[in-house]
């Protein structure tokens, strides 16, 4: 199989250059063979590129932009598809090629085999079944399911104990808010209270001062009695007096 990447070398955008020189130095970093194919120079690269991308990943206008990348006559993607490939370090995957052993993507394609067949390739026999001679813990034959299962129900009952902590809170911000109306609302009570009694300790203060008032005037109108009586006796004794005086006299 042959990587073939198709190249610009007499671009004028700045862009693309960049780009190319990404594609070319990630896959000799990689080590992957590949064979670079000018389309600036050669007619005929260009009409195969442009006739090989699929119409779903040409561009608006039609004419794909490179770098392009190919496994023989197979498409494997453009720039933005081999950037993200590299990002979830799938490159071998994109490019069509097994990836080497003990590479990231060996590991991770391994892993993904696991979960999907729940066994590892190490563990079947020549004919391509499970060898049951190869003991192999059941949390690493499924793929550890059953430590991502009590992950998960961990995670929910966290959830919920949070979810009950905030309801909780809730509560607690209700009932400090009733208290708060209630001593608002004592406050008002006691406000209202206060001038009600203010009003009858006035009420009994006027009545005290009438009753003081009464008692006045039943003790003048008394002494006024009194002073008239006394009056009243003394002309009389002075009556006598001069009654006797006349008869004496006579």
């Amino acid at each position: 199989m042959v990587i073939k990447v198709f190249l610009a070398t007499s671009s004028g955008s700045t862009a693309i250059k960049k780009k190319q020189q990404d594609v070319v130095g990630f896959l000799e970093a990689l080590k992957v063979d590949y064979t670079p194919l000018d389309i600036a120079c050669n007619e005929e690269n260009r009409m195969w590129m442009r006739q090989n991308v699929p119409s779903e990943k040409k561009p608006t206008n039609g004419i794909p932009l490179p770098p392009q990348i190919f496994n023989e006559e197979s498409y494997c993607g453009d720039y933005d598809t081999f950037f993200d490939a590299k990002e979830d370090n799938l490159v071998y995957t994109f490019l069509g090629l097994p990836p080497p052993p003990g590479s990231k993507e060996a590991e991770q394609t391994d892993k993904e085999h696991i979960v999907e067949n729940g066994t590892h390739a190490a563990e079947t026999n020549e004919d391509g079944n499970l060898d049951d001679t190869i003991d192999v813990p059941v949390e690493e034959r499924n793929g550890h399911a059953h430590e991502e299962e009590e992950e998960e129900e961990e995670q929910a009952a966290a959830e919920e104990e949070e979810g009950e902590g905030g309801e909780e809170e809730e509560e607690e911000e209700v009932a400090e808010g009733e208290a708060a109306d209630d001593e608002a609302t004592e406050g008002e009570t006691a406000g209202d209270e206060a001038p009600a009694e203010e009003d009858e300790e006035e009420e009994a203060v006027e009545e005290t001062d009438e009753e003081g008032r009464a008692m006045e005037e039943e003790q003048e109108e008394a002494d006024e009695d009194r002073e008239e009586e006394e009056a009243e006796v003394q002309e009389e004794e002075e009556e006598d007096v001069e009654e006797t005086q006349e008869e004496e006299a006579e």
